[in-house]
């Protein structure tokens, strides 16, 4: 980031502080920059300002920041993450390579892997790959994806990343989400995650959507897919049953195939 990036985003911290909402094109026009010349600081701005609806708003404002607490979802609703592993697992076969995203959602899968099970394992987060080494599982080869980290998810991004999951030949992706929606699609709470998630889904061979009960009808700030970007999905609950009747109701999309464990 150069100084005069790091000057407008310090300066869009403060105003955003003290008026806590800001139009793009406003904070263009006071800046003397392109629109996109905005977008580009807020995505280096490590997540401390978000975009919402052509707004500019801080991370921590109440609109955006609805409670995300990392170690809290780590005990967050663990039988439903562990069921829903238990399914992942069945679909993973030898020699695949797979891609596992951030979040605590999908650490369980690799305690319900075949441990003699030759396998690579790509993802961008640093708990997925801290879990793997755990494991000690001696047939899995882990491809750990680098770039600037986001403590707040224990996670990496950037355009290396991105380089990076397009070069490798994935045969499933597994992504997580705190935001599902029939209309609204799949979302999450931290706008680095968007890119990586996005270009997985683009390069894998079979898309899977892994999401509890709990993320089940809701949006959160980052979209990045609609639910129809996805083959299966594996949810819990009487939500999840819920969110199948829904689907089953609306013929003439290309939902995925909804797994509720």
């Amino acid at each position: 980031m150069n100084s005069r990036s790091a000057a407008r985003l310090q300066w869009l911290q403060d105003t955003l502080r003290a008026e806590g909402m800001l139009p793009i094109a406003e904070a263009a026009q006071r800046c003397q920059v392109s629109e996109m010349t905005i977008r580009r600081d807020i995505a280096a701005s490590q997540d401390t300002i978000v975009s919402l609806g052509g707004r500019l708003l801080l991370a921590e404002h109440p609109q955006v920041s609805t409670g995300y607490d990392f170690a809290a979802q780590q005990d967050s609703f663990a039988q439903a993450k562990k069921r829903m592993c238990d399914e992942a697992a069945r679909m993973v076969e030898a020699d695949d390579t797979i891609f596992v995203d951030c979040g605590t959602t999908l650490i369980p899968l690799f305690a319900q892997l075949d441990p003699d099970m030759p396998l690579t394992v790509v993802t961008y987060a640093l708990n997925v790959a801290n879990a793997i080494e755990q494991m000690a599982l001696p047939h899995v080869r882990l491809v750990l994806l680098g770039g600037l980290y986001y403590p707040v998810s224990q996670s990496f991004g950037g355009e290396e990343l991105v380089t990076a999951i397009r070069r490798l030949g994935i045969n499933k992706a597994f992504i997580s989400a705190a935001g599902v929606h029939a209309d609204k699609g799949v979302s999450c709470f931290h706008f680095h995650e968007v890119v990586p998630k996005q270009v997985a889904l683009e390069t894998a061979v079979q898309r899977i959507l892994v999401a509890d009960e709990s993320k089940l009808d809701r949006v959160r700030p980052a979209f990045f897919a609609d639910l129809e970007a996805f083959d299966v999905m594996l949810t819990s609950g009487a939500a999840g049953e819920a969110l199948r009747d829904t689907l089953m109701a609306r013929p003439g999309h290309e939902w995925p195939t909804l797994k509720v464990v």
